[in-house]
């Protein structure tokens, strides 16, 4: 066995976040780790990469003990770690990111040639092409995903841990990042793959280990089980399937009218958008990262000034008012990203529980605790928003279920427009199942709601209507109930529907 973690626990005062785990690896295998959020799979590889020390057990690599202090002490034992957000240099170039650490120089200078090359032989010797000269900066984020392979593949890694790394890719990227990691592995290389996505574990994966609660539930060949009986292991019921009721469409909550915002070089970011969402109605936008959705939703929202155009929200006109007008006048906020949009880090879990409901928490224009104890716990357990307490940090809380809090904030809001961006990146198909019951919720209660996903399958399962986003435009509108996913993969490369 190439790689053995044998009665691995861990435990942070009172909460043990792995309870005596046993994990193994197999030369040339791809074995996915894959639990609800907060299962202690993020923790387990930590300590595989020596970013934390276990309290107890022991790791052996080809049968020998080792023991880790650090990620050089794991680096040298022939162990990568790709991480969820990707750590990279962006003004630097694909060459220098790859061989930083490990620089070829040429007396005290850095050689630039040595490393060129270097870079294009290891994208030759394992298929990953990549441009050396390209700087990071102007790369897409598949691009980015195969140059921290390739960095770790230059550190001599063996055995490379991949941390939820299609979180943020295309379907073609995932396509493509799929086959990449069957090759690789086919060279002899080990990944252990970190996911949520089972659609894509079930393709790519040998083995797959399911935590549940820091406890190992069991540990299954790929071959031999499906997606259903994973979920089952994962949240330890049965999932609910989704009723999606037939809503009487009212007046539009929301209408956008000739929506432009100028780019660089004369290419505008977004361009002479129109559209509307009405009451009851779910309308997702789909298209390829950086074809205008976020400029398109930071415009609504009062984050981005635009150019020209329009917005009317429940029939006030709020072109150019400040985020707090626009939100009073009726709009609730699922940012796409929630560490930069929806939570302060250094602020506890009920102080960003509450941002939003300080008219119904506060008497008097003073906070009440007991409001707030109330209100926030009742999220957190209908949520299953896993933290130590009410007072502990944001930034203590795994990605999925800050997320879960943050969806628990808006969705509470109860207002008659929700924008819902990219709603269940990082969750667990528990709190998946949770978070779209809540959405269709708000639909049948006449909610009207913007959808934008990355993620096809949820676009197609939530929306109504689908808008096709390409180059700053609205490349297509499709009724939901008979869109497939071809027609929406055809929009999103610039082509025409058809069908």
């Amino acid at each position: 066995m190439l790689l053995e973690m044998d009665s691995i626990t861990k435990s942070y005062g009172s909460v043990t976040a792995n309870h005596s785990v046993n994990f193994n690896l197999r030369k040339g295998e791809v074995h996915a780790l894959i639990g609800e959020n907060g299962a202690g799979k993020t923790t387990l590889m930590r300590i595989l990469y020596g970013m934390e020390r276990p309290t107890s057990g022991e790791i052996r690599i080809n049968g020998k003990v080792v023991a880790f202090h650090d990620p050089t002490d794991a680096i040298g034992q022939n162990i990568g770690m790709v991480h969820q957000h990707f750590m990279l240099f962006p003004a630097f170039t694909i060459a220098e990111n790859i061989v930083i650490g490990r620089e070829p120089s040429k007396g005290l200078k850095f050689d630039r040639k040595t490393a060129i090359e270097g870079t294009l032989q290891l994208s030759q010797q394992y298929g990953m092409p990549v441009n050396p000269k390209q700087k990071v900066a102007d790369c897409s984020l598949g691009m980015q995903q195969r140059v921290e392979i390739l960095k770790v593949l230059y550190q001599g890694a063996e055995i490379i841990i991949l941390d939820e790394p299609t979180g943020v890719l295309t379907p073609l990227e995932v396509k493509e990042f799929l086959i990449s990691i069957k090759k690789l592995a086919e060279t002899g290389k080990s990944f252990i793959i970190i996911s949520h996505k089972l659609g894509e574990i079930m393709e790519v994966a040998d083995r797959i280990t399911v935590l549940r609660d820091g406890h190992i539930t069991g540990t299954v060949n790929a071959a031999d089980t499906n997606e259903e009986e994973l979920s089952k292991m994962m949240v330890g019921r049965e999932l609910v399937k989704l009723e999606r009721r037939k809503v009487e469409y009212g007046e539009p909550v929301i209408n956008v009218q000739s929506l432009s915002i100028k780019g660089a070089k004369a290419k505008p970011l977004l361009d002479d958008i129109n559209f509307n969402v009405r009451e009851g109605e779910i309308v997702g936008i789909a298209g390829i990262s950086g074809n205008g959705q976020s400029e398109l939703l930071q415009a609504i929202s009062g984050l981005m000034p635009y150019d020209e155009g329009t917005i009317t929200i429940q029939d006030v006109n709020v072109t150019g008012a400040s985020v707090k007008q626009i939100r009073e006048s009726g709009l609730a906020h699922i940012p796409e990203d929630r560490y930069l949009w929806g939570v302060s880090k250094d602020a506890t879990v009920s102080d960003n529980g509450i941002m939003g409901h300080l008219e119904s928490t506060s008497k008097y224009g003073i906070l009440q605790g007991n409001s707030i104890k109330k209100l926030v716990s009742e999220w957190v357990q209908r949520y299953g928003i896993k933290t130590g307490s009410l007072s502990t940090k944001a930034q203590y809380l795994s990605g999925g279920n800050l997320q879960k809090l943050i969806v628990a904030r808006e969705i509470a809001q109860q207002t008659p427009f929700l924008i819902a961006a990219e709603p269940t990146r990082g969750v667990d198909v528990g709190a998946m199942e949770i978070i779209h019951g809540e959405l269709l919720k708000r639909r049948d209660e006449k909610a009207g709601i913007l959808l934008v996903s990355s993620e096809l399958t949820e676009i197609m399962k939530l929306s109504d209507r689908i808008l096709v986003m390409y180059e700053g435009k609205i490349a297509g509108e499709l009724d939901a109930a008979i869109a497939t996913e071809e027609q929406i993969s055809l929009l999103m490369a610039g082509g025409k529907a058809v069908g």
